[in-house]
């Protein structure tokens, strides 16, 4: 995605870190809160898993979030939330929603927000349902436009992010409508209609839309590659010192040889595939595209994101909290409906541990800000 200059900003360091300009990233404005495991491993002394250590991650909040929710569901919600039947109902959404929701960490630590996936899902569905289903044209190129469309979104979204001084959550409203309206008016001038229908071949179904064991769709699979893929992007390529420089301190980072602004249309790009993903995904499971399907997923990633321990204010958050927040949700909004109690409880539910999240985070952030100070005074 990104060129090969981009590397020329960054060479490794021997520890682990990067040498920018000469001088180790860490030594600029930023907040990174994974720490280089080879200088851990100098001191004995800090050796093993110290409590404290582990209560200044990112991703501390939402575990403990995730553990008093599976506590909640698996006492009041009984056999039926703990079968697989039950684990299913929250794990398929939890694998559409964190798809899109770890991307959108990527950006918020970055500093940024995409609030146009919510078109960028139907968009997607419809792209495909109209050229494999109305047009009756093979699978794959429908499942390639569809991508290709999402790519263009992230794309003019990066570019009008860069190239102004306009926030990115008012960008990305725009370009949300923007591409509602298309999607309206040209689905109903192609297909005369609001929806279309698409009948996958067994073998596109089996890769994008089937069902594992009749309960679990193969998009859980999707979900786990991608949280693979990023979080070596974030935790372990160089690319993700840059991304937390971004949120940090984007002067500072462009300063010292960062590649800001291609590194933040890249992140949309990435934004934009993701949804279109899901896009394609739920055509293939469901068999047909609506105009208004999608909305819910704007701000449900958002609060998985912010859940998962990732601040508003960028340069704070990890991979592996955004999976967190993301369970998290998702077994509340499924969850409920396993107990006797209301359903409407739920929102309540989730509204709540979303205040709560936003009200620590920033206490977790700053016990790692400290602790990193501290460690950096020590000869």
């Amino acid at each position: 995605m990104f060129s090969a200059a981009l590397a020329g900003a960054a060479i490794p360091s021997p520890c682990g870190g990067l040498i920018v300009a000469g001088r180790p990233l860490a030594d600029y404005p930023m907040a990174h809160p994974v720490t280089s495991t080879s200088i851990q491993a100098a001191d004995p002394t800090r050796s093993g898993l110290a409590l404290g250590r582990l209560a200044r991650r990112p991703e501390s909040g939402s575990f403990l979030g995730l553990v008093a929710v599976l506590l909640f569901f698996g006492l009041f919600g009984g056999s039926g939330f703990l079968s697989a039947a039950g684990t299913a109902s929250w794990l398929n959404i939890a694998s559409e929603i964190g798809i899109i929701a770890m991307p959108i960490g990527l950006l918020m630590i970055a500093g940024e927000l995409d609030i146009s996936v919510g078109a960028g899902i139907p968009a997607a569905s419809l792209t495909a349902a109209i050229i494999s289903g109305h047009y009756g044209l093979p699978d794959w190129l429908g499942i390639t436009a569809a991508l290709g469309l999402g790519l263009a979104v992230g794309l003019l979204n990066g570019l009008f992010v860069t190239r102004t001084t306009i926030p990115s959550l008012i960008i990305t409203i725009g370009t949300m409508f923007l591409t509602m309206g298309l999607t309206l008016g040209l689905t109903v001038k192609i297909a005369g209609s609001t929806g279309v229908s698409l009948v996958p071949d067994p073998l596109t179904k089996a890769i994008f839309g089937d069902y594992l064991g009749g309960m679990f769709q193969v998009t859980i699979l999707w979900w786990v590659l991608f949280v693979i893929g990023l979080f070596w992007l974030l935790h372990i390529s160089p690319l993700g010192n840059w991304i937390y420089a971004l949120g940090g301190d984007k002067e500072s980072a462009r300063n010292v040889g960062i590649p800001t602004k291609r590194l933040t249309i890249g992140l949309f790009m990435l934004s934009g595939f993701s949804a279109a993903f899901v896009g394609v995904s739920e055509v293939m499971v469901y068999q047909s595209a609506q105009v208004l399907a999608g909305q819910s997923f704007i701000f449900n990633s958002i609060m998985c994101v912010v859940i998962g321990g990732v601040l508003l204010t960028g340069g704070f958050g990890s991979i592996i909290g955004i999976v967190f927040g993301t369970i998290t949700f998702s077994i509340v909004n499924q969850g409920i409906y396993f107990t006797s109690l209301d359903p409407n409880i739920g929102s309540i539910i989730i509204g709540a541990l979303l205040l709560i999240a936003v009200l620590t985070n920033d206490t977790f952030r700053q016990l790692a800000l400290s602790y990193s100070s501290k460690r950096g005074k020590q000869p």
